[in-house]
């Protein structure tokens, strides 16, 4: 044991694989070895853990040797050897008591429970601080990682990844319309209920609703890139898949997992691209992202308009395969989920995501070729990228059982996926931790009553849309009474008719269509029906005597309470087919879903602009209020275009809103929370959608006081709830505790108040006597004065929060607000100001804070952030008490 552990690499690498051997024979040693755990090694190796201290770790020796300070360093070589040996049978297996601590036989089980006690308080402890640990980490990578997306500036390889991910966004949209715009088509083809109809408008959202709760899990815990992949290549396959299949079930089945696998791209689209944007991009930049769910809804209402009306795009073999127009739409929707997997190859991980999981390496040549990519296209090749490291947050070891060499594959996948299961929900249930538990019920509440009003008003348009357009067709049916129709041959279209009490005899219909075509109490007798096509067609109380159906789709469903006396069906065509009068109508649907999502592009570009200067909050509780205000017309719209220019309004206006809610959504989650939150609200929000389309629908026709009173509802207490959260504009990126931002705009109020009345007040004495009793102060503002003429000017001495005499002048603080820091990154603008204070920083200064903002920046948030702690090292700095002192013999 001495020889294999003869450098300190080699025995920390041994002891932790002696414990993940522990773990992994922990399961077969059980019962196979119950009578060994009582012998004489495992005695020994107890007695030995429990007789060492703290002393007996191993202690560097001069020849670089590790020995034990204690006498067993000093045994003999048979104690040695068994030392070395113990735990060890003659098959070199490890007894799974062995350095866990089992107590021996003589032990008591009041000393077994204290110990068990004492190790759980311990163990809790060390999970406390290191819990401390990481969140500390994580401020200050937020804070470094903020500095840095300043230096690589922002150019061709966000824009590059701006339009990769917007491919991934579209597919989403394209995913929403792409049910709505088949239904009707598909209904007639699969021969759906109305059941089932709804069955299947509903279902792309129940599979977006458990794909954004998994894939945003999981993009915490393997990377965002890595998940996209994966849910866009689900989404691309059963989006491929569902276009060929015949059954009503199977189709029902593929748009399900291709909802499951679309419903990822949001909440992981969002973080991943906000991870590469600084602050005061941020806002602006998701926002124009958003445009991709836009043009998603254009392509799929272009396609639709260009393709499903077309019926001469199908095939058919036999009457038991069939391929028609609409399922060429569905694999044309599934092409921008395929260019986005393409497109997504190219680009790299997240940074933020390997610095989150201490990968330094990997995210430091990220940002390098971020920084570069950005130079080369601005004209800059020769600037360096200047950062040598990047702070990674401290990691948790864990051992976990993964079996071992004998273990079947299947089973080590198994204990692999049961593990990512575990990780992803206890990182779920951190949301809920008491920082985060405030901020995020008031997002599900105010996510739950934007998606209930908004999906529950943009699907009742259409379906008011629909019943107006009915109605109006209602009005212009002909009705047909006690007509007598003998030896006559109907061979043209009949349409939007009713007849009662009728009569036929020796009469043929012969090639034509029926459409909504209704026979009440009515006698057939020696009638020659052939090739019928019919929609909306029914018999209902009538007769048929000696009547021959040939060819047709006249199926018994269609004879409602009526008699067949010597009647024969031959060669019925299997199936529904297609109602090739409905061309208009279609038509009208995908010009009115291309209005309505046309429509939400004003309301798209006022967001981007405004985002980052009124503010999340006010932007998404300003457009909450306007849409409330806007549902009150929807009174007004008795006519189909009333309904259309409302429908516009409406989508126009709530558009704002949700960029808002993203923006606001990936901000106030630190990141490696940040899809897991948004995942779990994306899913909500889905579940808000199922349930308010449902209840929405219910009233078409019957009522729209109901819709109204719901929706404006469900938009005001969302406004109300907005103006409750925290506002994120100006904060670095999930830095900042939750709990901290919700004091953020009144403490940003004191501040500005504060700093306005002191500088008034005491800026003439000031400078009276900082010229004598404090020179340094006095040189730094005049030096900043001079060379930045600044707005707004704060030198403050913070000396005396560190280890140096009292009375220093060693450790400042500066805010300069000045015009000239416009178009300056944060890193050029700090250079300017240790530039400007050179001399001070070569001779008296020991630290410097620098804040550089531009004047609308202090406008918008005049703040002043908290220095760092001090850590106590510079009262045994050589180079301060040399300052000090020459600081001191200067000053006198």
């Amino acid at each position: 044991m001495d020889e294999g552990y003869r450098d300190r690499s080699a025995f920390i690498k041994g002891a932790k694989d002696i414990a993940k051997e522990v773990k992994r024979q922990a399961g077969k040693k059980v019962g196979r070895h119950v009578d060994r755990m009582s012998d004489e090694y495992t005695k020994r190796s107890y007695t030995r853990f429990e007789e060492d201290d703290d002393d007996d770790y191993p202690v560097q020796a001069q020849d670089g040797s590790y020995y034990r300070s204690n006498s067993r360093a000093n045994d003999d070589d048979d104690a040695a050897h068994s030392d070395s040996t113990e735990g060890h049978d003659e098959d070199d297996e490890i007894y799974e008591g062995e350095y866990q601590g089992i107590p021996r036989q003589d032990s008591s089980a009041g000393k077994a429970d204290g110990q068990a006690a004492g190790a759980a308080r311990v163990q809790q402890r060390d999970l406390a601080q290191y819990e401390g640990e990481r969140r500390k980490d994580q401020e200050e990578l937020a804070q470094q990682y903020e500095t840095i997306l300043q230096e690589c500036g922002h150019g061709r390889f966000q824009w590059t990844l701006y339009f990769v991910l917007g491919l991934a966004l579209m597919a989403d949209g394209v995913e929403i319309f792409v049910v709505g715009f088949v239904l009707p088509s598909a209904e007639k083809d699969m021969c759906l209920s109305e059941p089932n109809k709804g069955m299947l408008g509903l279902i792309v959202y129940l599979g977006m609703m458990v794909g954004a709760f998994v894939w945003g899990g999981l993009a915490d815990r393997i990377g965002r890139r890595q998940t996209l992949l994966i849910s866009l290549s689900i989404n691309s396959v059963f989006a491929f898949f569902s276009s060929f299949v015949q059954g009503y079930s199977s189709f029902l089945f593929c748009r399900l997992l291709s909802g499951v696998g679309i419903g990822g791209s949001i909440p992981i689209v969002f973080s991943y691209y906000s991870e590469f944007l600084a602050q005061e991009k941020r806002g602006e930049h998701l926002s124009w992202l958003c445009m991709f769910w836009m043009i998603g809804g254009i392509y799929a209402s272009a396609m639709a308009w260009a393709i499903i009306p077309h019926y001469g795009w199908s095939f058919q073999m036999g009457s038991a395969y069939q391929f028609h127009s609409w399922r060429v739409f569905v694999l044309v929707c599934a092409f921008p989920a395929v260019a986005a997997i393409a497109a997504l190859n190219t680009m790299p991980e997240s940074p933020r995501f390997f610095l989150e999981n201490g990968k330094h390496d990997e995210a430091w040549m990220i940002l390098k070729q971020v920084h570069d990519t950005n130079m080369r296209a601005k004209g800059y090749p020769e600037r360096v990228f200047s950062v040598t490291n990047i702070k990674t947050v401290k990691q948790l070891d864990e051992l976990v059982d993964m079996g071992d060499d004998t273990t079947a594959w299947h089973q080590r996948w198994k204990l692999k996926l049961i593990n990512l299961f575990h990780q992803v929900w206890s990182n779920f249930l951190t949301v809920f931790n008491p920082e985060y538990r405030r901020v995020t019920y008031m997002m599900m509440a105010v996510w739950f009553s934007m998606s209930f009003s908004y999906y529950g008003l943009t699907v009742w348009f259409p379906d008011m849309i629909k019943y107006l357009q009915k109605q109006e067709y209602n009005s212009r049916t002909k009705v047909f009474i006690k007509q007598k129709v003998e030896h006559m041959t109907f061979n043209f279209t009949l349409e939007n008719q009713i007849h009662r009490q009728g009569e036929y005899f020796n009469t043929k219909f012969l090639n034509l269509k029926m459409k909504s075509m209704v026979f009440e109490d009515s006698l057939f007798e020696e009638c020659y029906f052939e090739d019928i096509t019919s929609t909306n067609t029914f018999f209902k109380n009538c007769t048929f005597i000696a009547t021959l159906f040939y060819n047709t789709d006249l199926f018994k469903y269609r004879l409602i309470n009526s008699r067949l006396l010597n009647s024969t069906f031959l060669h019925n065509k299997e199936g529904c087919l297609l109602d090739f009068n409905d061309e208009n109508n279609a038509y009208m649907i995908y010009f009115v879903s291309f209005l309505g999502t046309l429509a939400v592009l004003p309301g798209n570009i006022v967001s981007a602009l405004l985002m980052d200067k009124i503010g999340r909050l006010r932007m998404l509780a300003g457009s909450s209020v306007i849409s409330c205000i806007s549902c009150f017309f929807l009174s007004f719209g008795n006519s189909e275009s009333a309904m259309i220019a409302l429908l516009c309004l409406f989508g126009g206006i709530s558009i704002a809103s949700w960029n808002a809610l993203d923006v606001l959504t990936v901000e106030l989650y630190p990141s490696d929370k940040r899809t897991t939150a948004f995942g779990f609200l994306n899913a909500l929000c889905k579940l808000a959608a199922v349930l308010g389309i449902s209840i929405f629908q219910s009233f078409v026709g019957i009522t729209k006081a109901v819709p109204i009173l719901f929706a404006s509802g469900a938009l005001a207490a969302g406004s109300f709830l907005a103006l409750k959260l925290p506002e994120t504009r100006g904060q670095q990126s999930c830095c900042v505790h939750p709990g901290v931002l919700m004091l953020s705009h009144v403490r940003r109020f004191v501040q500005s108040s504060s700093a306005v009345v002191s500088s008034t007040r005491h800026s003439s004495a000031h400078h009276m006597d900082s010229a004598t009793t404090r020179p340094v102060e006095s040189s730094i503002r005049t030096k900043l004065t001079d060379a930045f003429t600044p707005e707004h000017l704060e030198v403050m001495n913070e000396s005396h929060m560190h280890a140096v005499p009292p009375g220093s002048e060693s450790h400042f603080k500066v805010l300069v607000v000045s015009s000239r820091f416009d178009g300056l990154s944060m890193l050029q603008r700090h250079r300017l100001v240790n530039e400007t204070l050179k001399d001070e920083l070569r001779t008296s200064i020991h630290a410097l804070s620098i804040q550089a903002k531009t004047p609308q920046q202090w406008s918008s948030d005049p703040s002043l952030a908290k220095s760092p702690p001090c850590l106590g090292g510079s009262k045994h700095d050589r180079m301060v008490a040399d300052k000090l002192k020459s600081g001191d013999s200067g000053s006198s």
